[in-house]
């Protein structure tokens, strides 16, 4: 689903351009391959929509967002370089910090934008430095078949780190609690619903109230909402996180709009930390596709 006033502009939009919405400055694209938003606050996708998609788009954004320097829920946020509240590098002074890393409310720069027949690429990098070790950037392409997003980190600094993170996307579907996630049967899980205990799943998970997993499985899943089967290929990830907060919505999440979001989320989580040593990189990526 995509909030009236980003729909909005998005029709008004031929081509490409930046604008304001929510308070923040958004980069659009409507072209023959499709639609493409990302806001400038956290390099988040907040849309994508192929040409030939009859839906409202692929991704889910609440329609009241919070206002700055809130983040926005919905599309894909970045977290980074940890993932929740997990700070791994405890000698390091970045050990402390916001839920999720800082990535996701800084400000990020559109760097280039390469353009082709079949789609676009973006390359954008944070405004301020956010890491005294650690350096990010994000390369996103779209077109007619897949939306790409992938999540570079530089490690710049002197001594090795343990990082974390994710692409936390949210995924529009009609009802979340009809869904299905193919690909994870027999996969082992920590339920942090349970105080991280571990589990196995059996059989193909079905969404049927509030879920928070984190699943050791780096396969390729498929969501069927009845609608639509979407693929989610992972790259440089062997967790795969699968919330919902069920009936206990978040503030910034109207009641009507609660179900029709599924988040499968591409990630490095303390079942797969990432150690980086000075002039290493590390690409976490996730893939979009119809399946």
């Amino acid at each position: 689903m995509i909030p009236a006033s980003l729909r909005t502009l998005l029709d008004e939009t031929r081509g490409q351009r930046s604008a304001q919405w929510a308070g923040r400055e958004v980069w659009l694209a409507n072209e023959a391959w499709g639609e493409l938003a990302v806001s400038l606050q956290g390099a988040q996708v907040l849309h994508f929509r192929p040409a030939d998609d009859d839906g409202e788009g692929w991704l889910w954004v609440t329609p009241t967002p919070q206002d700055l320097p809130g983040a926005i829920r919905g599309g894909i946020p970045l977290c980074w370089p940890w993932f929740a509240d997990d700070h791994f590098a405890d000698e390091s002074p970045d050990r402390s910090g916001p839920f999720h890393g800082p990535a996701r409310t800084a400000e990020w720069r559109l760097d280039a934008v390469d353009e082709h027949e079949e789609g676009v690429e973006l390359h954008l990098s944070p405004e301020k430095r956010l890491h005294t070790q650690l350096a990010p950037r994000l390369v996103i392409q779209a077109n007619a078949q897949r939306l790409h997003v992938e999540l570079i980190t530089e490690h710049t600094g002197e001594t090795p780190i343990k990082i974390s993170g994710a692409l936390h996307s949210y995924l529009a579907v009609d009802d979340a609690f009809a869904c299905r996630l193919e690909g994870l049967a027999g996969a082992r899980y920590l339920d942090k619903l349970a105080g991280f205990a571990e589990r196995e799943q059996q059989g193909e998970l079905g969404v049927r109230g509030e879920l928070d997993r984190i699943y050791h499985s780096n396969a390729e899943l498929t969501l069927d909402d009845g609608a639509r089967r979407l693929r989610i290929a992972r790259q440089g990830s062997d967790s795969a996180v699968v919330w919902h907060p069920g009936g206990e919505l978040p503030a910034d999440t109207p009641t009507d709009a609660g179900s029709h979001f599924l988040c499968v989320e591409s990630a490095n989580t303390r079942l797969d930390p990432v150690w980086r040593v000075p002039g290493a990189q590390h690409l976490l990526g996730t893939t979009l596709s119809r399946g």
